[in-house]
């Protein structure tokens, strides 16, 4: 019993997020008024969403959304929808995003939203009334100066679509800036669909300069073949890395000479999986996780490296393209291996910082150029790569803890300057 609550815990993403919280704080000497502040979310609502289905009957989804800070500016975060979201889950991704924020510094707090419910079961009909009285239930608690959702786990530009327009009717006027991650006639960016894989990349090529490693001899393996882990390996096979592997929830790939990322997407989109492509061998995805290589991207779902396979990892360097794949009990063994580790907060942090650029075109008017948002996503991702790795080595932490210490330290020093309000 005592192994299966050890195990659980491991599993709970809400626990392992306050366990490196707790780590980071303590490291910092954070006051203990702060430190309670800072530990629970600002805000967490409930909502019950009645939805009439296609064969007539009334279903009742249950939603959430979790605003964890906004002390630096509007709350910021994704919807999803799953069949195993949880509050305590969302709770996670919501802290996750501030501390994101806060790494990269940019002028937004973290919040998560989710509905339990099982989108590939259900028809576009559906998905839109559910999308639309999930909006309207949240109507008082999102805006662009409140809250900005996005897309997240099964959501996508349409589902932000019918947010934005649902928002706008509410409030008779459009309103473009309420989420991101919308289509680009809508008021999207430019660049925005690739830039959580894009800056996974950039964290990649820091790394291995770190290293002294080069491109053309970096075999790369990615867990997962979404909108991240699918356009991490499209401009890393563009740009030398040699993609040996690559891990989807139905089974994974592997070809020790690279895959042909772009077959394989053509593939993938015209057969709605990448099983039965011919150019790699079938192999286990939770294989892949532990096989010979030298970056490790897991870019799917939430622990997947823990206590059971750390020490089974042979990759150099570990870049967390998914929130949480790794857990608290799997970074101590991965730190005694001496894998370099990026940690999500920094390493998939080019979603939300190209949706910083979305919200702030939209509140201009005025849109840039791809090239544009690309130059200024480098900007920030080196920027914030070489704080965290000064930071790491300036206080003898991992580089987990260094992002967590330099993100927990800039929203407690603007929480003391703005003093709590009584």
């Amino acid at each position: 019993m005592a192994t299966t609550h050890v195990l659980e815990q491991e599993s709970n993403p809400w626990e392992q997020q306050a366990a490196r919280f707790k780590i980071a704080a303590e490291k910092l000497k954070l006051d203990e008024g702060l430190w309670r502040v800072l530990q629970q979310p600002n805000r967490e609502i409930i909502v019950h969403i009645p939805v009439a289905m296609d064969n007539g009957q009334l279903e009742v989804f249950t939603g959430y959304r979790v605003q964890h800070s906004i002390a630096r500016g509007p709350a910021k975060g994704g919807v999803r929808y799953a069949p195993d979201v949880t509050l305590d889950e969302v709770r996670a991704l919501a802290s996750w995003m501030t501390w994101k924020c806060a790494v990269v510094n940019i002028p937004f707090g973290g919040a998560k939203g989710g509905i339990i419910c099982d989108p590939k079961n259900m028809s576009r009909g559906e998905l839109e009334r559910l999308t639309r009285r999930y909006t309207a239930e949240l109507i008082e608690f999102i805006g662009p100066e409140k809250d900005v959702p996005a897309p997240d786990v099964n959501t996508n530009e349409q589902v932000m679509a019918w947010m934005m327009d649902t928002y706008s009717m509410h409030m008779r006027q459009t309103v473009t800036a309420v989420v991101t991650g919308k289509p680009l006639n809508m008021g999207g960016s430019r660049g925005r669909r690739e830039a959580t894989g894009r800056g996974v990349m950039i964290i990649c090529d820091e790394s291995i300069k770190k290293l002294n490693m080069r491109r053309e001899d970096t075999r790369v393996i990615i867990q997962g073949f979404g909108n991240v882990g699918s356009n991490a390996a499209l401009l890393m096979h563009n740009s030398c890395y040699k993609v040996v592997g690559i891990g989807e929830w139905d089974g994974g790939l592997y070809n020790a000479k690279g895959i042909d990322i772009h077959a394989l997407w053509e593939y993938r989109q015209k057969e709605g999986t990448i099983q039965g492509f011919k150019e790699a061998e079938k192999r286990a995805t939770e294989e892949l996780l532990v096989t010979d290589c030298e970056i490790l991207i897991p870019a799917a779902t939430e622990n997947v490296i823990s206590s059971s396979n750390a020490d089974k990892v042979k990759a150099k360097i570990l870049v967390e393209g998914a929130n949480g794949p790794t857990t608290a009990a799997a970074d101590e063994i991965l730190a005694d291996k001496h894998v370099f580790v990026m940690p999500d907060i920094l390493a998939n942090a080019g979603g939300v910082t190209a949706s910083y650029f979305e919200w702030v075109q939209d509140r201009q008017g005025y849109f840039w150029k791809e090239s544009v948002v690309n130059e200024q996503l480098e900007h920030i991702m080196v920027s914030s790569f070489e704080d965290v790795v000064r930071y790491a080595e300036t206080h003898k932490v991992n580089n987990r803890i260094a992002a967590y210490m330099l993100a927990i330290d800039r929203v407690a020093y603007t929480i003391r300057q703005r003093g709590i309000y009584a």
